[in-house]
């Protein structure tokens, strides 16, 4: 067991992502999984960095904390890529799937992923941005992932630590982790900066 950095505080995580779970435990934080289940729909007027700072606090304010103790801290956070002005989710099926990587292939996209911190006296959100550039994807190629890895439940269709990542991507300005949904340099920056508020 990895040493616990933060003994003194009850941790919550409300996220399915086993990128996000394994990241976390990485850094020795001990953690509950939480389920929250909330429609990730976000007003039309935002753009970019805004959608997953929206829906990662809208994801914790739907969590009932106040029927935890006091140190109790709540994570919750979203992962969204914008390409050319425009949101991209998680795919819908295969033929979503195909269509997103699709309009990757050949350039250069932002990451954007969104963390919320909350305890029962305060919020804190930061999102992080990375910029992923993509080789020209053949048809062969956008097939053979989906097929074998099923992209479904990632932003963008994608795993930057999957196959793809590894013979497709050409160049990476920014933190790595945030392409895999949980910036774990910042996180740790800022969940200092909660636990001592």
């Amino acid at each position: 067991m990895t040493h616990n950095p933060y003994p003194e505080y009850r941790f919550l995580l409300g996220s399915k992502s086993p990128r996000r779970q394994h990241l976390l435990k990485e850094l020795g934080i001990h953690y509950e999984l939480v389920s929250i289940d909330v429609d990730e729909v976000f007003p039309d007027h935002l753009e970019g960095s805004e959608i997953p700072k929206y829906l990662s606090a809208l994801k914790a304010d739907a969590f009932p904390l106040i029927d935890y103790p006091p140190n109790t801290i709540l994570i919750t956070a979203d992962t969204i890529v914008w390409l050319e002005g425009k949101y991209i989710g998680k795919p819908e099926g295969k033929k979503g799937a195909v269509e997103m990587l699709g309009r990757l292939s050949g350039k250069t996209h932002e990451v954007y992923t969104a963390i919320c911190l909350k305890s029962r006296e305060a919020k804190r959100v930061f999102v992080i941005r990375t910029e992923v550039s993509f080789k020209t994807l053949s048809p062969e190629e956008i097939h053979f992932y989906i097929d074998h890895h099923r992209p479904y439940d990632k932003a963008g269709a994608y795993g930057i630590q999957d196959w793809i990542g590894l013979t497709s991507v050409t160049g990476i300005n920014g933190c790595y982790y945030n392409v895999m949904g949980f910036p774990v340099q910042r996180f740790w920056e800022e969940l200092q900066i909660f636990t001592k508020q």
